[in-house]
């Protein structure tokens, strides 16, 4: 696993199981952005304007599915997540010492 930014990479994935790339500049909606994953270029069409540092899904997210970022689980879906999508805390929440999810069944 390479961690370098490639000539022409849009956005950064850090790990082959992540959900989302983290986006190196401002993106708008429409746009088509290359990442790269197990050194493979990889595109996504954006479904929404992405900021600088943001995150977007770069496959389908079902909803209470865990999401994945550097290889770490970062929250869950709240809702089913597209492809191109922003992910932020409007879709993902966050589920490290919360003691209300104890026991709930989630998808990885």
């Amino acid at each position: 696993m390479s961690h370098e930014v490639e000539l022409g990479a849009d956005a950064l994935v850090m790990d082959e199981r992540d959900h989302v790339a983290t986006a190196l500049r401002d993106i708008e909606a429409g746009a088509v952005v290359q990442y790269r994953v197990g050194g493979i270029f990889q595109q996504v069409k954006l479904l929404d304007d992405v900021p600088f540092g943001h995150k977007f899904a770069i496959s389908a997210i079902e909803s209470g599915q865990n999401v994945r970022k550097y290889g770490e689980t970062i929250g869950r879906s709240t809702l089913f997540i597209e492809a191109g999508r922003h992910v932020h805390v409007h879709n993902i929440e966050g589920i490290r010492g919360r003691g209300d999810t104890a026991g709930r069944k989630t998808t990885e």
